[in-house]
């Protein structure tokens, strides 16, 4: 099935068939020395900082990740370096359901787990195909008898043989892995445009309304729910919660930040992201749409109206925050912190001091000249020392996390609003038209 419309402008781009060779297999130069700073011209130009620029990044070795069990990977959101082989071609390609069209829109990142990758269509159907080969195993469609017109949905979440998933029907739903068969569902307040967290057999899901519910997993039963900032306005999509330590973080589309025990819901501390200047009209959205990332005592979170953070777990107190707004979720991994800047710079951040250490302006326009069709980039993905970007004019990036340097560029055949995931060795990608395709 083809695409049904052109990627939505608020949508992510899409990476499919690389050269192995001239993408993930390039070795590097040492970087030349030097300060390098954004080429483009933008309001306010991002530059590395002058104590950090020219230090070399050091990264952990990449290692096997065997899971993606929820969007983001694991309920903290933390994935650091993954590894997969130095040279990779298409393995598999599957037709999951219906793409996005001018009314629906496919928006779930697809999740795996026990060796099946699950999925959601625009049209609410939910399916589950073989990992290794792409063979279908089962398909259930979770639209309520008394509707009939699509709905955006929210997204999947795997935990201990269930699959939950959060819809636009204002439904929670549980479904068995090993056959499809709803166990339960639950009617909300609210439609849900966001995938939910699971952690501990609790399931915590974020409505349109800006308000958390955390249900039992087992039965759907609500055991608490806290309500934020209602927003009028906000991006399509939205930041699922990170869980960690005891802690459920919650990125309301307000700007809110908000701590919680999960045993009760009871608030830790509160935080805003909204801007402190706001200098033109796509700022005024302060909404979190990036995953937050809870790593090591630290929650990293970003926001649209220009604010990025660095902020103690258990305290509420800011480590750090610098004037770089973004829609995507930053990508942590040892000492540094990889981020998409809504001026289409990709930056490498400490993750200490919340210092630059290089800027890598990526093109910002189809028609440079014209300055029309504005390109919409998604990511960044780490794995085995290559940075994955992509963007909705059809190229996908490798870039060095090491020097910002771009390695490798190829041609997309097709658009993609879901950021890749990787598990088992294998990246998995799904576009735009419903095509999940296996790169390994």
């Amino acid at each position: 099935m083809r695409s049904r419309s052109r990627p939505f402008v608020l949508g992510l781009a899409a990476l499919s068939l690389w050269s192995c060779d001239k993408f993930l297999g390039i070795k590097e130069e040492p970087p030349l020395p030097g300060k390098r700073i954004s080429i483009l011209v933008h309001e306010q130009t991002l530059e590395p900082d002058l104590a950090t620029a020219g230090q070399p990044i050091v990264l952990p070795a990449p290692t096997p990740n065997p899971n993606w069990p929820q969007a983001g990977g694991y309920p903290n959101h933390a994935m650091h370096h993954i590894k997969v082989a130095g040279s990779v071609e298409e393995s598999w390609s599957v037709n999951i359901g219906a793409g996005s069209g001018s009314e629906d829109r496919l928006i779930a990142q697809p999740v795996i787990a026990d060796g099946r990758i699950y999925t959601m269509d625009a049209d609410s159907k939910i399916s589950a195909f073989d990992a290794q080969t792409g063979d279908d195993i089962w398909t259930t469609d979770i639209t309520p008898d008394d509707e009939d017109d699509g709905h955006v949905g929210g997204g999947l979440a795997f935990e201990n043989g269930t699959l939950y998933v959060t819809t636009g029907f204002a439904e929670v739903v549980a479904l068995e892995t090993k056959s499809g068969n709803i166990l339960w569902r639950r009617k909300l307040e609210a439609p849900m445009r966001t995938a939910p967290t699971v952690w501990g057999n609790r399931v915590y899901a974020v409505t349109l309304t800006n308000k958390l519910f955390a249900l039992h997993g087992s039965s759907g039963a609500t055991l608490w729910s806290h309500t934020g900032i209602e927003e009028v306005t906000s991006f399509l999509g939205g930041a699922s919660p990170a869980v960690d330590s005891g802690v459920v973080i919650v990125p309301y589309s307000s700007g809110e930040l908000v701590a919680l025990k999960v045993e009760n819901g009871q608030v830790l501390w509160t935080d805003s992201l909204s801007s402190r200047r706001r200098s033109r009209s796509t700022t005024t959205l302060s909404t979190i749409r990036g995953r937050p990332v809870i790593d090591r005592g630290i929650v990293i979170a970003a926001s649209n109206a220009g604010q990025i953070a660095a902020i103690n777990l258990r305290t509420g107190r800011r480590i750090w925050d610098r004037s770089i707004g973004g829609i995507e979720s930053p990508w942590v991994v040892g000492n540094f912190i990889f981020f998409l800047t809504n001026d289409s710079e990709l930056v490498a951040m400490s993750r200490h001091t919340g210092r630059v250490h290089w800027v890598q302006p990526l093109p910002q326009w189809e028609d440079p000249e014209d300055k029309t069709d504005r390109i919409i980039w998604t990511g960044p993905v780490l794995v085995s020392d290559r940075l994955i970007v992509a963007g909705s004019s059809g190229e996908a990036l490798s870039v060095s996390p090491y020097t910002g340097k771009v390695l490798g560029k190829v041609e997309m055949p097709d658009g993609v609003t879901i950021g890749p995931v990787v598990a088992n060795d294998t990246i998995y990608f799904l576009s735009d038209d419903a095509d999940l395709v296996a790169y390994r």
